[in-house]
């Protein structure tokens, strides 16, 4: 009987010890780099790039999902650097994946056309970071 409930007990313990659900978007490094561009202004956008561009091959080659709003910042990042090819290229991809984002993203794409991508991006951003009273 107390070999019995050792067992049962032990069973019980190992169904705990099950790791948990795998998240579904791969968050590593996005979020401090969001922090570390609001707490910068925005300056050093190069490092900030190359170290979000590390993230989105990494999550490629796990096959884990790129998280919502990461190749949006992307854009936001070489827009501030002047690439605006690139930032056009990530904002049409941020489109693709997150389709709810359409509405928002066609915003940006229209203004970038219209105004150029410095202007037409950075100016939600800027809008949105600094604090109202």
């Amino acid at each position: 009987m107390k070999t019995t409930c050792t067992l049962l007990a032990a069973l019980a313990l190992a169904g705990c010890a099950q790791p948990g659900p795998k998240p579904m978007y791969q968050w590593a490094g996005y979020q401090n780099s969001v922090y570390q561009y609001l707490k910068s202004d925005g300056s050093e956008p190069g490092a900030q790039i190359a170290a979000l561009e590390a993230q989105l091959e990494k999550n490629k080659a796990a096959g884990e999902a790129t998280p919502p709003g990461m190749r949006a910042h992307l854009a936001l990042l070489y827009s501030k650097v002047g690439d605006d090819v690139a930032a056009q290229r990530y904002l049409e991809a941020e489109r693709a994946q997150f389709p709810e984002s359409a509405a928002y993203i066609d915003f940006l794409l229209k203004r970038v056309k219209k105004d150029g991508a410095k202007s037409a991006i950075s100016a939600p951003a800027a809008a949105a970071s600094q604090a109202k009273i």
